[in-house]
């Protein structure tokens, strides 16, 4: 790339990877992304947290406080993208189809007191507006409320990008500020899912690629591929409500279970792991998540880690 970085070549070619997407004959682009590794724990910080209350901003800023505090993740002038899940259009929160909108906001809010310039929320819902999901979610409001911005995802955005990881997937077409951003925080709601199994951190990447309803033949290993590429800066899992049964959308308050519980970690396979046990469940048991941790993208023996649990 000539003495290029990543950033500056990825702005360089926006032009051309716009017009890549009108045929798909056009070859991918480098996966290497510019987005800063996900930092490993320093000193005693913990691998993983696990906050517990009736507060949800309290134990998503306790969370994080645990693993060393927004500042580990989150560095003046940084550019940051927020993930949640905004799958539908038609449930309030409290039907735990979509993330806690209070977890969302605080997570914001965090981001842009550690000085992030800017903070955007964005998702891809299936079947519908995309600003009137993000209205029912209820994530609109409190993301602009906490001082961020929300984005609908455009189309032209998307480019195709190599997977050298993917053992199924070559290349995909991938949203393409996931991969340019400063900071990747993933935000998903905790829940039952037909064909996944549960829907937790790693699904929640499917939200960031082009045509995500193509994954579902060998849905595993293509979502364990996707995460090979899109690499987290830091996991929240929103397990405030959980959707038990029904998902990913549910559709009665019968299928919602109140845990009050945030988990989060820079290792997105240990969340999950950690996730899937309040649903009576093991990482092992989660076929993406057992994939993934195959495939070195994280750790799934929870007796391998250090692991910091506070009540607020």
């Amino acid at each position: 790339m000539n003495g290029l970085t990543r950033r500056q070549f990825l702005k360089l070619s926006s032009a051309a990877a716009g017009m890549a997407l009108l045929g798909s004959s056009c070859a991918s682009e480098s996966s290497t992304a510019s987005r800063r590794l996900p930092p490993t724990p320093a000193g005693d910080q913990p691998y993983l947290s696990v906050a517990r209350g009736g507060d949800p901003a309290a134990i998503t800023e306790a969370a994080i406080a645990a693993l060393g505090g927004i500042e580990r993740f989150v560095k003046s002038g940084d550019d940051v993208i927020v993930k949640p899940n905004i799958c539908v259009n038609y449930y309030p929160p409290e039907f735990a189809a979509t993330t806690n909108p209070t977890v969302v906001a605080t997570l914001v809010r965090l981001c842009l007191g550690a000085g992030a310039r800017r903070v955007r929320v964005m998702d891809m819902p299936f079947g519908g507006d995309p600003a009137s999901a993000y209205a029912i979610s209820e994530i609109d409001v409190a993301t602009r409320e906490a001082g961020g911005e929300m984005e609908v995802m455009s189309p032209v955005k998307f480019a195709r990008f190599d997977i050298p990881q993917g053992r199924d997937l070559s290349a995909w077409e991938v949203y393409r500020d996931a991969l340019e951003t400063d900071v990747l925080i993933n935000v998903p709601i905790a829940k039952d899912h037909e064909a996944a199994l549960l829907s937790l951190g790693c699904k929640n990447l499917l939200g960031l690629v082009g045509d995500p309803n193509q994954m579902h033949r060998n849905l595993g290993q293509r979502i364990a591929d996707v995460a090979s590429l899109i690499r987290p800066t830091l996991t929240v899992v929103d397990a405030v409500r959980i959707l038990a049964e029904k998902g990913p959308t549910g559709g009665s308050l019968n299928f919602v279970r109140q845990t009050d519980t945030i988990v989060a970690s820079h290792d997105v396979v240990a969340a999950d792991a950690y996730a899937a046990t309040l649903f009576d469940m093991t990482g092992s048991d989660v076929p993406y998540v057992r994939i993934a941790a195959d495939m070195g993208l994280g750790t799934l023996d929870l007796d391998d880690i250090t692991m910091e649990q506070i009540n607020v």
